[in-house]
């Protein structure tokens, strides 16, 4: 059996391949295009994967790929319903979605000598984190938290695994994300790229957590190990913040709002130079970044009675937080 897996029209674009169940290929698209977190149709790592793997796209017998448009159907509707967004906002992700639902024809215009008899599936976001994290890791059974911007229309999932099956026991829906309050922080502080994260990470070591009160009034701890913030520090939920998902390097637009400098100061330009106040931003962010993390992680722990743990998701990727995972 061959199976092929897409990441496509989002961040880092990548495919990969499984024979029998065992992994042959691996790539992120902007192995091949050269620029960094390329984001759209992986079509070069496509390739790269039938090559390396030694089969034809019509050998492949199903397609997996990293969205499913029924997922949390009614909680979208609820809130456009009764929240009644910026109808740009509406069309974008409308146009993400068709971008996705043509996969079956960008495969066709890529390999036109071959025929397309896989069977595709959609695999809701959450769960693929899920799954790509437990499935490689050394446990019998865990906890197992995605936790990033958005997909699907949550931003968090959680449950235990155990043996070959995953159960999601709570998320967190939009607009609520410590993905997005991470991206956030990331641009007021002058760092403005998809993926600049690290940076603020990086330099929080070098200021003082004097910030950390402030900023527990965006993001608000809740009894269930959830968290929620204060949207009107926030456009995403209201406003068409443009971004950019195809053909080349991710680009998002402001994701804060005018709140989020009354509150704080001024923000950062990427040309000011780094002063202590922006140090201590950086350590306070880090800072409630952790504290919603372990909130979560210790509930689970007491609800699940496991310490093993297998995390996914772009927010897992603060490496601080996670070495102390084991504390």
């Amino acid at each position: 059996m061959v199976i092929l897996g897409l990441n496509a029209f989002h961040a880092d674009s990548s495919a990969a391949l499984l024979l029998d169940g065992k992994l042959i290929a691996a790539a992120e698209e902007e192995r091949f295009r050269r620029i960094k977190h390329w984001a759209g149709f992986p079509s070069q790592a496509i390739a790269y994967c039938l090559r390396e793997s030694g089969v034809g796209l019509s050998d492949v017998d199903h397609i997996a790929f990293n969205q499913d448009n029924h997922a949390n159907l009614m909680r979208k509707i609820c809130y456009f319903v009764i929240k009644r967004p910026n109808i740009d906002l509406v069309v974008s992700r409308l146009r993400n979605r068709r971008a996705r639902a043509g996969l079956p024809a960008l495969l066709e215009q890529t390999f036109p000598s071959q025929t397309v008899r896989a069977k595709f599936h959609r695999v809701e976001h959450h769960l693929a984190h899920l799954t790509s994290a437990f499935y490689v890791c050394p446990f019998d059974q865990a906890v197992v938290v995605s936790i990033d911007g958005f997909g699907d229309f949550s931003s968090a999932a959680w449950g235990a695994a155990n043996g070959c099956e995953i159960s999601i026991h709570g998320r967190i829906y939009f607009p609520h994300s410590l993905g997005i309050f991470s991206q956030a922080l990331t641009q007021y502080l002058g760092f403005p790229h998809y993926g600049d994260e690290y940076k603020v990470m990086g330099l929080a070591p070098y200021g003082r957590p004097l910030f950390l009160d402030t900023l527990r009034k965006i993001v608000r701890l809740l009894p269930d190990g959830g968290f929620e913030l204060d949207l009107k520090y926030f456009r995403h939920h209201r406003e068409d913040v443009a971004y950019q998902w195809t053909e080349g390097a991710p680009e998002f637009g402001a994701l804060f709002s005018p709140a989020l400098e009354e509150l704080m100061g001024p923000r950062r330009l990427p040309t000011d130079p780094l002063e202590d106040r922006h140090r201590d931003i950086a350590r306070s962010a880090q800072a409630l970044y952790e504290e919603a993390f372990f909130h979560l992680l210790n509930v689970l722990q007491k609800r699940c009675g496991l310490t093993d743990l297998a995390l996914a998701g772009g927010c897992a990727m603060n490496s601080v937080a996670n070495g102390k995972c084991g504390g």
